[in-house]
């Protein structure tokens, strides 16, 4: 095969289809996509023999929007029989091999779906004698590790599944390609998992350690209530939180918030700039996206994390609308800024955006 399996959110098949095909674009490397809707991945074919595999090595899932992981396809395997399974996954594991990479991880996985989650049991127990086969035959390290090629066995059924392979620079670290994160109980609302995803994903080390410092000072647009900020006062910052509701009284006690029942749309930082703004108001994306840049733009906050609502259809189209919308704002100080934007696990019609000053 000469294709990409690439996991999503289901429903979200359309949203990916089309950001892969501006990227193959963008990169010259052409193809076109197939999917089901609801199905929780898209395949990606490319018509340049070998271009999967070049598409793989270069297309990092966190430069992407939409997609959770990115496989180079390299064998689909149909009406597997229920008593041998495992002969013809290792024989097309084997007939994939290559001698320029080392293999150092294995993932048996499946589509995060109802229908999906059906067959969560049967990998895990798939697992154990895979990896044992493929130790066996040395096509998989002993030791875990991060460095060489994965490889990967994507159940869609009992008996049908997808073999391949994915690069250590470009892949997704998580199973399934979902972070997932424990609810902290003392959080007043589970928003908060969305800023943590991002600051756990979307960050670097460096990032995290510059920006989230005590003492380092921030705004929270729309904070009720406080599930962001809960995060903020987590790391030990200051924060301006506004919203006309109510403020969770925990973080209150804490005396790093000082809440402002003010339009959020028309606030200022209260001592002039801040080191960080988030928001995650529900306001269109667009006017999300000019009130961003305005803060921004005129130095009132170094860095800053929000979330763009999106609508049902055009997803993808709104979503690079917006991000064009702040990078035109931003003019020459665009350059100054590193920008990403990721549909996370814990967000559901929405993305989440950083944009971090260098």
């Amino acid at each position: 095969m000469n294709s990409l399996l690439i996991y999503c959110r289901a429903g979200y098949e359309s949203d990916t289809a089309n950001e892969m095909n501006s990227l193959s674009v963008s990169l010259s490397i052409f193809g076109y996509p197939e999917f089901t809707p609801e199905q929780g991945f898209i395949l990606f074919h490319f018509y340049g023999q070998g271009d999967a595999d070049r598409m793989g090595q270069r297309l990092a899932v966190s430069e992407t929007i939409f997609a959770r992981q990115i496989v180079v396809v390299t064998a689909y395997l149909q009406e597997l029989d229920k008593g041998n399974r495992l002969g013809p996954v290792l024989n097309a594991l084997a007939e994939a091999d290559s001698e320029e990479w080392k293999n150092t991880l294995l993932f048996v996985e499946h589509a995060d779906t109802e229908r999906g989650k059906a067959l969560a049991k049967f990998c895990r127990k798939f697992t154990v004698p895979l990896r044992q086969g493929l130790r066996k035959q040395g096509r998989l390290t002993y030791k875990e590790r991060d460095d060489g090629r994965a490889l990967h066995v994507f159940f869609t059924d009992y008996d049908h599944c997808y073999v391949g392979h994915s690069y250590p620079d470009c892949r997704s670290p998580f199973a399934l390609g979902i972070c997932r994160l424990k609810f902290p109980p003392k959080a007043p609302s589970r928003s908060t998992l969305k800023l943590e995803e991002a600051i756990l994903t979307m960050l670097d080390d460096d990032d995290r350690a510059s920006i989230f410092r005590e003492g380092a000072r921030a705004v929270d647009l729309g904070a009720c209530p406080g599930g962001w900020t809960y995060q903020l006062v987590a790391r030990d910052m200051t924060v301006e939180a506004i919203d006309n509701g109510t403020i969770d009284e925990s973080l209150m006690a804490t005396g790093l918030v000082d809440h402002y029942a003010e339009d959020g749309f028309t606030y200022k930082p209260k001592f002039g700039r801040v080191d960080l703004l988030v928001c995650d108001m529900i306001e269109r994306p667009d006017r999300v996206a000019v009130l961003m840049s305005e803060w921004l733009e005129k130095g009132w906050a170094d860095h800053a994390i929000f979330n763009l609502k999106l609508p049902m259809k055009k997803r993808y189209d709104t979503v690079t609308a917006a991000i064009g919308e702040i990078t035109a704002r931003l003019g020459k100080k665009a350059k100054d800024y590193q920008l990403n934007v990721r549909h996370l696990y814990h967000n559901r019609d929405e993305v989440t955006v950083t944009v971090i000053k260098g």
